[in-house]
């Protein structure tokens, strides 16, 4: 299992208590600050569907390291989070019993490198760190791609 710039929870973690663990994540803030809200129809009173307002998207996702008309992409093309997936606790982790592989993205605005850091530990992962944002997969895609082929060298 490779994590990319990834949560990497634990049992009971939920997604809003790792964002907010350690100080840098932009997503800790208030969320009507980071996060458009649309209603769902038919869900439970105060469920919304959120999207990362535009003018925040390139500053947590790319940091300047994304073309600006490549970045406008992205947000427009982002998919709804439903708001409470930030609350929901975690089940049972995957990484108890499958070995894991981590890339951490040192300029990770939206989950806070020492985070990951900290989960990639927990998790006995075997971890790289990149100088990339978020989305390192678009940005350091010859290090995610290598990391990926070590993890299937190793469980072939």
């Amino acid at each position: 299992m490779v994590y990319v710039d990834a949560y990497i929870p634990d049992q009971h973690d939920t997604v809003y208590s790792l964002t907010s663990a350690v100080p840098g994540s932009v997503f800790a803030a208030e969320p009507s600050t980071v996060f458009d809200q649309v209603a769902i129809p038919g869900a439970d009173e105060g469920v919304a569907n959120f999207y990362v307002k535009p003018s925040i998207f390139g500053k947590a996702f790319a940091d300047k390291t994304i073309p600006a008309k490549d970045v406008a992409v992205l947000a427009a093309r982002q998919r709804p989070l439903a708001s409470n997936a930030l609350f929901e606790e975690s089940g049972e982790p995957a990484w108890r019993t499958i070995p894991s592989w981590s890339v951490i993205g040192k300029q990770d605005d939206v989950i806070p490198a020492a985070e990951q850091i900290a989960m990639s530990e927990r998790a006995k992962a075997h971890t790289i760190e990149i100088n990339a944002p978020h989305l390192s997969m678009i940005t350091d895609t010859g290090a995610v791609t290598n990391q990926i082929e070590a993890a299937a060298k190793a469980t072939n």
